[in-house]
């Protein structure tokens, strides 16, 4: 699944076409999404984006009369390409901009969304409840700390958990509780405040880095140049279970938690 700095590099790549443009035509091919694409999107022709902005994994891109609210899915992507490329055979949504470009929406698995708003997006089901985003203000180790007391859920899930704070999925956790030493199964509950603060700084320091390097190649996942990232030919545990710790030398160990890859150093993080 696209995470936070795959859709945050999206953001960035599409925004000089997008941004300050208008929408010509927008052409749905495929309503069947994860939610049913609203007969109101068809309110984006004819209006001009006047920014783009990201909650957690959802884009938003705001205009005057309302707000396209989307979603990546499990291996969607949104790509820029010029109007007379050929249609890809799961490019479900596509918008004709004045810049020269057609953005296209591609979801193989349909378990993206692409919907329209036109009350405050913040007060949206699906952002409302959200926590902060942690490359912002109100993200911290304080933070964390607060939320954890009393929860024996193990840390990564607590770190994976969108109400506690947005966009740190499955990969970014793992690598983040590498970075601060802290064993993923650990009760959230039954971790010190002085690690918490640490906790937090690898995760912005790791969400950052990742944004700077173009996201994690996983799937298919491509930016909005369909070019992958890179930041995979860096990471220190995710998928790298079995071989030798980059710290100590100890092979990594690979469970399940959540039905998601862990992988951890015994010999690191406790």
């Amino acid at each position: 699944m696209p995470e936070l700095p795959e859709v945050e590099t999206t953001r960035l790549g599409i925004m000089p076409a997008v941004v300050n443009h208008k929408i010509k035509t927008l052409t749905v091919h495929e309503p069947r999404l994860r939610w049913p694409v609203p007969a109101e999107l068809s309110a984006l022709a004819g209006q001009r984006v006047t920014s783009l902005t990201r909650r957690g994994k959802y884009l938003l891109f705001h205009t005057k009369t309302g707000t396209a609210l989307v979603h990546l899915g499990m291996s969607g992507s949104l790509r820029l390409a010029r109007p007379d490329e050929q249609r890809r055979k799961h490019d479900h949504i596509e918008l004709l901009l004045d810049s020269g470009y057609m953005l296209r929406f591609h979801d193989p698995r349909r378990f993206g969304c692409f919907l329209w708003l036109t009350g405050p997006p913040e007060q949206h089901p699906l952002l409302v409840d959200l926590g902060p985003e942690p490359l912002e203000e109100g993200f911290d180790g304080h933070h964390l700390f607060q939320h954890s007391r009393g929860r024996s859920a193990p840390i990564k899930s607590f770190l994976m958990d969108s109400h506690v704070v947005v966009g740190v999925g499955n990969i970014y956790a793992n690598e983040a509780l590498f970075k601060a030493g802290i064993h993923p199964l650990r009760a959230a509950g039954r971790i010190s405040a002085r690690r918490f603060d640490r906790l937090a700084e690898e995760v912005r320091q790791i969400l950052a880095f990742a944004i700077r390097r173009g996201g994690t190649t996983l799937r298919d996942f491509v930016n909005g140049h369909g070019e992958p990232g890179y930041f995979q030919q860096e990471l220190d545990a995710y998928g790298r279970g079995g071989k030798p710790c980059k710290t100590c030398g100890h092979p990594l160990k690979e469970t399940r938690l959540g039905g998601r890859s862990t992988v951890y150093c015994p010999q690191c993080q406790h």
